[in-house]
């Protein structure tokens, strides 16, 4: 028993160094930083798409999750110690269930509108999944592993849930209907689950039904304060709609309805889905997001104060007690200042794990990559296209993250290994959506040569378009991808890393399915063989 008090006390110890030396040493973007440096901030605090989010508060720390479809690992969980400043920590799903399912692609399916709470020292996520059910999945460390997700109910449908554990330790969940899958949307639902939150305990009861006023109501937030019972829920259509507030002393209902935030005379459309959350100080905020096509679902933090029982977010300009989206603010009061902090972009591929802004259009096989740290690379190895690929769209194992903010270059460094015996090898840059395009390395009859590469509406099976930009002597080639305004994306290249060439064409991003366009790295062939080639990543940037 000592020996294993003596291991476990070492092992705390361990992790605490690890957070403290995390957040001693803070990533800073070059291309999107929120906190202004004197005292305010400016939205959005995240310009990237972490779509739905979700917030808690434990103690002095804020933990952030948000929909993540069918990128794996998926599950993102955020930290920050002052709602401003965040990092991404690590992601609460490894692999997505069912496993094989999600061997393959499957756009715009998977985790939706997840919710995260903390519960006798536990840290739970819920979400649903419109194919196959409810998940729960849970931890005590969110810096740490989860565990295995648990199918709570099996069904087709259910989706974007919330969990609460009622005064007299009774749970429910709040849900909505996709009405791709059920048949009816624009309602919300309670179920009544086992204490212990796994199981459900009934077929669920409806409370609000929001076809009149509230069209595409979802992504209902379960709290309860001062003896009401709310639900928190956007409606109206992710571009257009306004956050709602349903409230009653009885948690079937009936349900008051109120409008807490709409767009207003702001720039910030659809300003809604999210989570409520206080800080130590007693204020209340509200963290949701704006959509912005191919950038994706950006998050904002919006001021909240409580009127009457009832929340107003952002500015309450016309005295009315719906608020509107502010573009600054003073910073939450957390009792003190932390410093600058931004998700991690960049990434020299030194270590022996996957920096955690990557995730692959698949559950990933130990064949797609190896990190490769005596060498300080990324290796991703070729791998055959499934026979079902119409162009990239359907390929798994492509390397992705998300866009950071409206305007940037990413830029890598690649060595190009390709096995002589196959003729259809290729790696290089990605920039991916239902349209996507790539600057890349292939193998041929002749040799090396860069290609630029296109499909427009490849969601819809649209043949890629390639073509031969040069004959290359070398290998090894820098590839870069300039971001601008409005999404229009110039790749070029270079032989020495500072004479960059930029080719004849300019690319229009595009969303993906439900979520922004990503920047990336892939390795492909079309060829079945009994080895591969690869390509050797030095390093990815992110830079202005």
């Amino acid at each position: 028993m000592l020996r294993n008090t003596g291991l476990l006390s070492l092992l705390l110890i361990v992790c605490s160094l690890i957070k403290s030396t995390a957040q001693d040493k803070p990533y800073v973007s070059q291309v999107w930083v929120a906190d202004q440096g004197n005292g305010t901030y400016k939205n959005p605090v995240l310009d990237a798409d972490y779509s739905d989010p979700d917030v808690i508060r434990v103690g002095d720390d804020f933990y952030m999750t948000a929909s993540s479809f069918d990128a794996v690992p998926g599950l993102p969980i955020l930290h920050s110690k002052d709602l401003v400043n965040w990092q991404l920590i690590g992601h609460a799903l490894k692999r997505q269930p069912p496993f094989d399912h999600f061997s393959k692609t499957q756009h715009g399916n998977g985790v939706w509108a997840p919710s995260i709470r903390h519960h006798n020292g536990e840290f739970y996520i819920y979400y649903g999944d419109p194919d196959f059910g409810i998940y729960m999945i849970k931890t005590k460390d969110p810096w740490g592993d989860w565990e295995e997700p648990v199918l709570v109910e099996a069904g087709k449908g259910m989706i974007d849930v919330c969990p609460l554990w009622d005064d007299d330790g009774q749970a429910y969940i709040a849900y909505a209907y996709a009405g791709s899958r059920a048949g009816i949307k624009s309602i919300i639902a309670i179920k009544r689950l086992s204490a212990d939150g796994t199981k459900n305990l009934d077929e669920g009861t409806i409370v609000y039904d929001g076809h009149a006023l509230d069209p595409t109501i979802e992504g209902p937030k379960f709290y309860k304060r001062n003896g009401y019972y709310y639900i928190m829920a956007p409606a109206g259509g992710v571009a257009t709609g306004w956050q709602l507030i349903l409230r009653s002393k009885n948690i079937y209902g009936p349900y008051e309805r109120h409008v807490a935030m709409e767009q207003g005379n702001t720039s910030i459309n659809g300003p809604h889905q999210g989570g409520w959350v206080d800080t130590q100080k007693g204020e209340d905020w509200f963290l949701h997001f704006q959509d912005k096509d191919a950038y994706g679902r950006v998050v904002h933090l919006q001021p909240m104060k409580w009127v009457k029982d009832w929340p107003v977010i952002g500015k309450d300009v016309e005295g009315k007690g719906t608020g509107e989206p502010v573009l600054s603010h003073q910073k939450p009061n957390v009792g003190k200042n932390y410093p600058i902090q931004t998700p991690v972009e960049s990434d020299e591929f030194n270590d022996r794990a996957m920096g955690k802004q990557w995730q692959w259009q698949a559950n990933p096989k130990a064949t797609w990559s190896f990190f490769y740290p005596e060498k300080g690379v990324l290796r991703l190895y070729t791998q055959q296209a499934p026979d079902s690929a119409r162009n990239l769209w359907d390929v798994p194992n492509i390397l992705l993250q998300k866009f950071p903010t409206e305007v940037f270059t990413a830029t890598t460094k690649v060595t190009f290994s390709p096995n002589e015996k196959i003729k259809d090898e290729k790696t290089g840059l990605i920039i991916m959506g239902q349209s996507y395009a790539h600057l890349s390395l292939k193998n041929g009859q002749d040799g090396i040569a860069l290609v630029y590469g296109e499909a427009k509406d490849a969601h819809k099976g649209a043949t890629e378009k390639e073509r031969i930009i040069s004959k290359i002597k070398t290998n090894t080639l820098y590839l870069r991808v300039r971001v601008n305004a409005g999404a229009q994306c110039q790749f070029s290249y270079s032989e020495d890393g500072k004479t960059f060439i930029e080719i004849d064409a300019l690319f229009k991003a595009t969303p993906g399915q439900w979520i922004g366009a990503k920047v990336g790295l892939f390795s492909t062939r079309s060829t079945q063989i009994n080895d591969s080639g690869w390509g050797d990543y030095d390093w990815f940037r992110i830079e202005k």
